[in-house]
């Protein structure tokens, strides 16, 4: 049997990503906070820099603009970057207000 967390939302990597340069300060379990960049982002999830010694599955909780407090486990990590699936797929107008938000360069939001 495998370890790990059993995600019920379907992988979406190919989900449209909008970059960002946002620090936020996640809770770790066993680590206590755990500081990171997050540079991309998608309604499903996100990639962060600053991410060490951390294996698949392993959760975090953070707190985001517009979406609040939100769970996201690890999916992915190489060499200091890692990608995270959220707990919950973040609603479409919800997430709009959220990249807003996160991307302070009003050339890099998206398009409405």
């Amino acid at each position: 049997m495998s370890a790990g967390a059993q995600l019920t939302v379907t992988d979406k990597r190919r989900a449209a990503r909008h970059p960002a340069d946002y620090k936020v300060i996640a809770e770790h379990k066993q680590r206590g906070d755990v500081h990171l960049t997050i540079v991309n982002v998608s309604a499903q999830g996100f990639m962060a820099t600053g991410v060490d010694d951390m294996e698949r599955g392993e959760r975090l909780v953070m707190r985001l603009p517009v979406v609040g407090r939100i769970e996201a486990h690890l999916i992915w990590s190489h060499e200091g970057r890692a990608g995270f699936q959220f707990e919950r797929i973040i609603r479409i107008d919800d997430f709009a207000k959220l990249v807003d938000a996160m991307q302070p360069n009003p050339r890099l939001r998206p398009k409405r």
